[in-house]
């Protein structure tokens, strides 16, 4: 298929599937004639990609015309539709043309309808840092591509420290499989803790921290998480889905439900054998408690949108997120002096 659109915010990982179109596509000798990119800057950068990509290439090989960042699935004028639309179908077999961007393609465009209807279309989204079972299978399948054994735990240690940050994740493995060398042994968790830039203050321990109404906790964390650039609306996203994962789960325990799969599915949890360990985390807490911390978080959300500034807001607002989880932290320490 000569045209291929690629999208999200995945940077490193849509750079490599990239990087393995190119060299698929293009022959390396060659390269200088029939690689073209347009960057979004530059004037009339999508029609002079498409007069390019109807040239045959120059020697062996492909040509590949990428359009760099477009914003043609974001909006179109009916001039550059109809250039589209008859340049599409006579693009030759010899040539490719890619299109990049980084916010979702609007389905209720005709360009987008038009590119749906004639591109292969890949997404790069990055993996909601709550949903660790889609991370620990990221660095599974990473781990594979570089050819280095690890433990389930150490895959999991790693999932934990470098969260959705592609790029982190493919260098720490890359530095992994230097030290492993021309071993077969797979690297237990001890080896990947001491090697691994390990990150364990991540926004999920931010959520539990709360959870525990752990005021001290919470604010520390917050402040760890800003010093390392973490960005405030992303904590915050993280969480809002976290605690949506355990009103759920709370929810449906409640109907006195017990099947671990049904929970599952009812939650939107990918590995029904996470259950159990969220109901652990929710049997001391009710259901109003839950519930009341979603409002909290939307006004943080709101107001970081608005240009609040960030670690103030964030501060705050775990504070008050924290004060709703205090009798069950009371409630602990009674139970743990008897």
């Amino acid at each position: 298929m000569p045209i291929y659109l690629y999208w999200g915010e995945d940077n490193f990982a849509m750079q490599k599937a990239v990087t393995n179109l190119r060299d698929r596509v293009l022959d390396p000798q060659w390269v200088s004639f029939n690689y073209t990119q347009y960057a979004p800057d530059q004037p009339d950068a999508i029609i002079q990609g498409l007069n390019q990509v109807m040239t045959p290439p120059f020697g062996v090989g492909n040509r590949l015309v990428w359009l760099v960042d477009t914003t043609v699935c974001q909006q179109c004028s009916e001039e550059l539709l109809a250039q589209l639309q008859i340049t599409f179908p006579v693009i030759p077999e010899e040539s490719i043309l890619l299109l990049t961007c980084r916010t979702k393609p609007d389905g209720r465009l005709k360009s987008t309808q038009l590119l749906q209807k004639y591109a292969e279309i890949r997404e790069f989204s990055l993996i909601p840092p709550w949903k660790t079972e889609q991370l620990v299978q990221r660095v599974h399948q990473a781990a594979q591509e570089l050819g280095v054994k690890l433990t389930q735990k150490s895959i999991e240690l790693l999932a934990e420290s470098v969260g959705n940050n592609t790029r982190q994740l493919y260098s720490e493995i890359q530095k992994l499989h230097t030290f492993a060398g021309a071993t077969n042994k797979p690297l237990d968790v001890d080896i990947v803790a001491k090697l691994v830039q390990v990150n364990t203050q991540n926004s999920l321990q931010l959520a539990a921290a709360i959870r525990e109404g752990n005021t001290a906790k919470a604010v520390g964390l917050i402040t760890e998480l800003i010093n390392h650039n973490e960005p405030a609306l992303k904590i915050v996203a993280t969480l809002i889905g976290q605690f949506r994962t355990w009103l759920w789960v709370k929810l449906v325990m409640e109907t006195g439900q017990r099947d671990e799969k049904a929970i599952a599915l009812s939650a939107e949890i990918g590995n029904p054998k996470r259950v159990y360990f969220l109901q652990q985390e929710v049997k001391n807490l009710s259901v109003q408690q839950l519930v009341s911390t979603l409002p909290l978080l939307l006004q943080l959300e709101v107001s970081l949108k608005q240009g609040a500034e960030e670690m103030s807001a964030l501060q705050t607002k775990v504070i008050e997120l924290c004060q709703v989880f205090q009798n069950n932290r009371v409630s602990r320490k009674d139970v743990s002096s008897e």
